[in-house]
């Protein structure tokens, strides 16, 4: 303070002069405390809610909005100190997994003058990722100008992997007995696939860590990506609850595969996630234009040499064996009817489709009938693709299925094999 007032009387006139400079300074000191008190106020107010504060000037272009303020929850979360990114731009936050779409859409809810809402990878000091969540708003002047951008930020790392631990045990698709009669995806509420099963993998052909990098509407058919990317854009619960959409899908070979999906919506940890169940409407088309052209009723619906019926019983040992099995099935499989009776279907369906297989009888002994896709013997010593649709055989008084009948071709279509 000594050289403060040495300094002041340095540039003050006469004594009257420094007297009127002292208290001028005194008040802005003041002011300066009272800003700061009530920035610790408020910083200590959110503290709950939020990691870290950042504010930047308004421009958005290249280089970037500057940095005029950060918190100690930002220095904390990143590592860097307020001296290392004052004056420099969030994008030193960014780095190779940052989700380009994310930022994308950020830009351009800001250049509308828009609050954002999003998450995404960023980057420590030391490069370690995190992933961070933005709530970021404007700051207006009063004239209700925009001057900077105020984030309030999470680092939502830990809760992603408790999200992604729930997925993996209490809701793994696969593991429930009823989610995994389905074909089902988990969606979030920017649009990323968050998980999917076996069967929606069967179905689309890709593998799950190749999907994780999709958004939902990056599958889709190139008509409907708009329609459905515009859904994600202004994310309302009430567009997915309980609905149902008509949809052609995308496979890992780029065929179309027509699906009916029906929408729910799930909240995780506090965040919203889209469940779609799958129906797949072009192999119920090609089964149902199957059995019209054939035109005959479901004992004689196949007859040829490469289509045959069957009836199956449930074994003791919770297997399946054939009752009865139509002639063609020696030609196709070179086992003769006599000797199909005394084996297990387990014996002659391939062995990385037992569990379809098996989930597919499940389904219809359940009492719903149902169409399957899966290998089957071959007398060549291979194994060959065949359809499948069968149908639970009640008992008198239609309150337990018995058997199961069924009708199988190898006649698959082109179409359906790019499926």
């Amino acid at each position: 303070m000594d050289n403060l007032e040495q300094k002041l009387k340095s540039l003050a006139k006469d004594e009257k002069s420094f007297k009127e400079l002292k208290e001028l300074f005194s008040e802005v000191i003041e002011e300066k405390n009272k800003f700061e008190n009530h920035l610790d106020l408020l910083e200590k107010a959110i503290r709950s809610d939020y990691d870290s504060i950042l504010i930047t000037e308004l421009g958005l272009e290249k280089p970037g909005p500057k940095i005029v303020y950060v918190n100690d929850g930002f220095t904390k979360m990143t590592g860097y100190t307020r001296e290392e990114v004052l004056g420099k731009t969030p994008r030193i936050l960014q780095g190779e997994k940052t989700d380009r779409a994310v930022l994308d859409k950020l830009k351009e809810r800001l250049k509308e003058g828009k609050a954002f809402f999003g998450h995404t990878v960023n980057y420590r000091k030391d490069g370690s990722e995190f992933i961070n969540q933005w709530d970021i708003h404007p700051l207006t002047n009063d004239k209700g100008e925009i001057t900077h951008w105020v984030s309030y930020q999470h680092d939502i790392t830990e809760r992603k992997r408790s999200e992604k631990k729930v997925v993996d045990s209490e809701m793994e698709f696969d593991k429930l007995r009823e989610e995994s009669k389905k074909t089902l995806i988990d969606v979030d509420e920017q649009g990323n696939i968050v998980t999917t099963n076996k069967a929606f993998r069967d179905l689309t052909g890709y593998a799950d860590e190749e999907l994780k990098k999709f958004k939902f509407w990056e599958i889709l058919k190139d008509e409907l990506i708009e329609t459905y990317k515009h859904k994600f854009d202004s994310f309302k619960p009430s567009d997915f609850n309980d609905r149902s959409y008509e949809m052609v899908i995308k496979n890992k070979k780029g065929g179309p595969v027509e699906v009916k999906a029906t929408a729910r919506i799930l909240t995780v940890h506090g965040q919203k996630i889209v469940r779609m169940s799958f129906e797949n409407k072009s192999l119920q088309k090609r089964i149902m234009a199957m059995l019209s052209k054939r035109n005959a009723n479901f004992e004689k619906v196949f007859e040829r040499d490469k289509d045959f019926n069957y009836k199956l019983i449930k074994t003791a040992e919770n297997g399946y064996m054939f009752e009865y099995v139509s002639d063609s099935f020696s030609k196709i499989t070179g086992i003769t009817s006599d000797e199909a009776v005394t084996l297990s279907m387990d014996d002659i369906i391939h062995e990385d489709d037992l569990k379809t297989f098996h989930n597919h009888l499940s389904t219809v002994m359940d009492g719903t009938p149902n169409t399957e896709q899966y290998r089957i013997k071959s007398k060549d010593g291979g194994y060959v693709e065949v359809i499948d649709y069968a149908k639970p055989e009640w008992n008198a008084d239609r309150t337990e299925v018995e058997a199961i009948k069924g009708a199988t071709s190898t006649e698959i279509s082109s179409e359906y094999n790019s499926n």
